[in-house]
């Protein structure tokens, strides 16, 4: 079992630096990406083998809003693009949500609540002035999966799984760049987050709200996981044990389904992985207690925010190459 760091092999340019004049035998479109409390619009290049994206924005967004009121604010920043006219659209949604039909099941997640039963399709399509056929929906962590396997090695893993780790844990599990969400040595849907550690849900240990309320019982202080890391890398033992702890939990609960699910690689990303050298030991240390494989590639993400976007882009194009361009 390795844990390193990759050399991205694709370029993401800005709007600033390159502007929109493209790659020979690219094709575009447009991507939005919803997070927990952000909304990034961008236009994205594409080719088999490399990507860039010509131009972005990003909006923050309360996932408490009304319906109507969050629509507006996914849309908020594609509005803002030079290019709104891209061939197709691609939105990378968290779940649980119908992916096919474009309708929000949420429910009992603590975001996007109003979007229970929302044709949320029709509601973006006429907010960005495109028919709904134009507009499609992939789950943001098998995007970010697809971003990384795709465009963020020198090499494509045969049998690859990512994590994303922030306000929750993300997953997706590829099989040559396949998207698998069902089969034997795979969870049901791909997803961890409902995974048990120590009799609890494994969100309740791995996740932003987790790792700051640990380390406020260990020192009666609150901080972000940022400060929490930056207290870590200095040598903080309350850090310390608060990170080791979650990554140590993280590693033996998908230890035993990367054994599986047969996995050459495992990419970590998502906002905490920017503190990957306080987080790698113990999570090495949790995969070889969950028997995760031998020669196992462990390493975090090479392309972070851009990831998604990306991968957003790679899904809509391999699934159908005439919707982009």
């Amino acid at each position: 079992m390795r844990g390193g760091t990759q050399d991205a092999r694709v370029r993401v340019v800005s709007d600033d630096a390159q502007g929109t004049t493209g790659m020979p035998g690219a094709t575009l479109c447009g991507v939005v990406e919803v997070g927990g409390s952000h909304a990034t619009a961008a236009l994205v290049e594409t080719t088999l083998a490399s990507a860039r994206v010509a131009e972005s924005d990003t909006a923050t967004l309360d996932p408490a809003l009304p319906a109507d009121d969050l629509l507006d604010a996914f849309v908020a920043p594609a509005r803002r693009l030079d290019g709104i006219g891209a061939g197709g659209w691609v939105v990378a949604m968290p779940g649980p949500f119908d992916y096919e039909r474009g309708i929000g099941i949420f429910g009992a997640v603590a975001k996007f609540d109003s979007l229970r039963g929302v044709d949320v399709r029709a509601g973006m399509a006429q907010r960005l002035g495109i028919v709904p056929e134009r507009l499609s929906f992939v789950n943001d962590a098998a995007a970010y999966a697809l971003g990384e396997w795709a465009f963020g090695a020198d090499t494509r893993a045969g049998r690859q799984v990512c994590v994303t780790l922030g306000t929750g844990v993300g997953s997706a599990f590829l099989d040559r760049g396949r998207i698998v969400t069902h089969g034997d040595g795979v969870p049901p849907d791909g997803w961890v987050y409902p995974l048990q550690f120590a009799g609890r849900p494994l969100e309740d240990t791995i996740s932003t709200r987790a790792i700051v309320a640990d380390h406020a019982r260990r020192t009666g202080r609150s901080g972000s996981v940022k400060q929490i890391a930056a207290e870590a890398a200095d040598g903080e033992a309350d850090a310390v044990a608060a990170l080791d702890h979650a990554m140590r939990a993280l590693g033996i609960s998908l230890g035993p389904w990367l054994a599986s699910f047969r996995a050459d690689r495992l990419t970590v990303g998502g906002s905490m992985v920017r503190s990957w050298p306080v987080l790698v030991g113990a999570l090495l240390d949790g995969l070889v207690q969950g028997g995760a494989p031998d020669g196992l590639d462990v390493v975090p993400s090479a392309l972070l925010d851009a990831a998604p976007l990306l991968g957003a882009a790679h899904w809509l194009r391999a699934r159908d190459p005439g919707s982009s361009g």
